[in-house]
C-alpha cells in the first residue's frame, strides 16, 4: 500500500535535486569550512554559495543570512539574542506575540518571562487572524520586539506581517517573524512587503531540505547576542562548524523554490486542495474548515468534523495509508487541545474535532481523490460507533 501524505506541514520530502547536491559534502568535497587549506576552501566557497542563494529567495544581502539548526533555533536567537541584553542590563523590556505562535516561540517567550521580560500574548479571531490593530494596542514604551509568525502551521492563516511590521518600524520597536510554514511558498521580499521586518525565521524540512537545517535573516544594523559561544563563524551570530552538507541542501531547496514561486504551481497547489477540502465537504455531513475565510497559504487545510474525535480519526486514516495531523508535530504527544484553535475561539470539544491536512508539491491529484474516499468513509464509521 503505497501511503499518502498528508502531513507536509510537519515535514517535506526532500527533493531528489537537493539530494544530488548535498551528497558530495559528506564524502569527496567533505571539509572544515574554516580552514584554510584547499579542502575547506572549497566547502566555504558552498557554504557561501547557499548564503547567496538564501538570500535571493528573500531578496536580501548574503551577510543577513545567518545559518542555523532550523526554526526552533532560528526562533530562539531571534528573541533571546534580541532581548536577553536588556534583561542582562537591567533594563525593563517588553515583547508582544500571540497565542498562534509555534511553541518554539511561545516556550521561547515564557522563558524570557521568567527572567523579567513582560509578555503580551494576543489571541486570534475566529478566522485565525491577530490584527495589526491588536498589537498596536498592545505597544508599551517599553517594547522591544514584536514577534508574529507569517503562516500559521495548524490552519494556514496569513497574518498581515507587514502592515505589523510597518508599525513596528514606527514606533521604533524591532520586528520578528517566524515564516517556517511560509518559506518556499509565498514571496518573501525583504526590500518589499516586507522591508520592515528585522528577524525571520526559516526551516530547511518545510521546505524540501533536510531536517536540522535552517536560518535566521537578520537585517543589517540590528544587535543579536549569540545563544552559543566558540568560534567566529555566522559573523559571530552562531558559534560551531557549520553543517555543510544541510547549508548547501537548504541553499539548493532555496532555488528551486524561487523557480516554483515564479511558476504558477502554487495556484495549481491550491486548487489541488480546494479539491481536498470540497470532495470532503460534498461526502461529509457536519464538516467545517476552519480559517476558511482567511488568506490561507496554497497547502493547507483544517477541517472540524462534529462528534468526532480527531484522535481515533487519525489513527484510523494512518491505518488506511493516509498520513495527517492534529496539528504541530513537536506536539502530537499533546493530550491538551489545540492551542491554536482553542485561542481562535472553538471550544475545547471543537478543538479536539478538527484535523489539520497538509499537502507537498509532490501530492498527486489521484492521491487527493483516494485520500477523499478514506476520510469520508473513516467520519462515517466512527459517527456510527459513537
Amino acid at each position: 500500500m503505497k501511503r499518502i501524505d498528508l502531513d507536509a506541514n510537519a515535514t517535506t520530502p526532500v527533493l531528489p535535486e537537493v539530494i544530488e547536491a548535498m551528497l558530495p559534502y559528506f564524502a569527496a568535497q567533505g571539509g572544515n569550512p574554516s580552514s584554510a587549506h584547499a579542502a575547506g576552501q572549497r566547502t566555504r566557497s558552498a557554504v557561501e554559495k547557499a548564503r547567496e542563494s538564501v538570500a535571493r529567495l528573500l531578496h536580501a544581502a548574503a551577510k543577513e543570512i545567518v545559518f542555523t539548526s532550523g526554526g526552533t533555533e532560528s526562533d530562539n536567537l531571534a528573541l533571546r539574542g534580541v532581548l536577553e541584553p536588556y534583561v542582562d542590563r537591567g533594563e525593563s523590556a517588553h515583547l508582544i506575540t500571540t497565542q498562534i505562535e509555534h511553541h518554539a516561540v511561545l516556550y521561547a517567550a515564557e522563558a524570557l518571562e521568567k527572567r523579567g521580560v513582560a509578555v503580551t500574548y494576543l489571541p486570534a479571531n475566529a478566522e485565525g487572524v491577530v490584527t495589526a490593530e491588536a498589537v498596536a494596542s498592545a505597544l508599551r514604551p517599553e517594547t522591544r520586539l514584536i514577534s508574529v509568525m507569517l503562516a500559521n502551521n495548524e490552519t494556514g492563516a496569513v497574518q498581515p506581517v507587514g502592515k505589523i511590521a510597518r508599525i513596528a518600524r514606527e514606533h521604533g520597536v524591532l520586528m520578528h517573524t517566524d515564516a517556517v510554514q511560509a518559506a518556499a511558498k509565498l514571496p518573501l521580499d525583504m526590500s518589499g512587503e516586507f522591508k520592515n521586518v528585522d528577524l525571520l525565521s526559516l526551516s530547511g524540512h518545510k521546505m524540501y531540505a533536510p531536517q536540522g537545517t535552517g536560518a535566521l535573516f537578520v537585517r543589517k544594523g540590528v544587535a543579536l547576542q549569540p545563544l552559543q559561544f566558540g568560534g567566529p563563524q555566522e559573523r559571530q551570530r552562531r558559534a560551531g562548524t557549520e553543517n555543510v552538507p544541510g547549508v548547501v541542501a537548504l541553499g539548493k531547496a532555496a532555488e528551486l523554490a524561487m523557480s516554483w514561486l515564479d511558476s504558477d504551481a502554487a495556484l495549481a497547489l491550491e486548487r489541488l486542495r480546494d479539491r481536498l477540502e470540497q470532495g470532503i465537504l460534498n461526502r461529509t455531513e457536519d464538516v467545517v474548515v476552519n480559517a476558511s475565510a482567511a488568506r490561507r497559504v496554497a497547502n493547507t487545510t483544517n477541517l472540524r468534523f462534529a462528534g468526532v474525535d480527531a484522535e481515533p480519526l487519525l489513527i484510523a486514516l494512518d491505518m488506511q495509508g493516509v498520513s495527517a495531523s492534529f496539528g504541530a508535530a513537536c506536539m502530537s504527544g499533546a493530550t491538551e487541545p489545540s492551542h491554536v484553535l482553542v485561542a481562535m475561539g472553538l471550544s475545547v470539544r471543537e478543538a479536539r474535532a478538527s484535523l489539520r491536512l497538509s499537502l507537498s508539491r509532490e501530492t498527486k491529484e489521484e492521491e487527493i481523490d483516494r485520500a477523499i474516499e478514506i476520510v469520508s468513509a473513516a467520519v462515517k464509521r466512527l459517527r456510527a460507533l459513537a
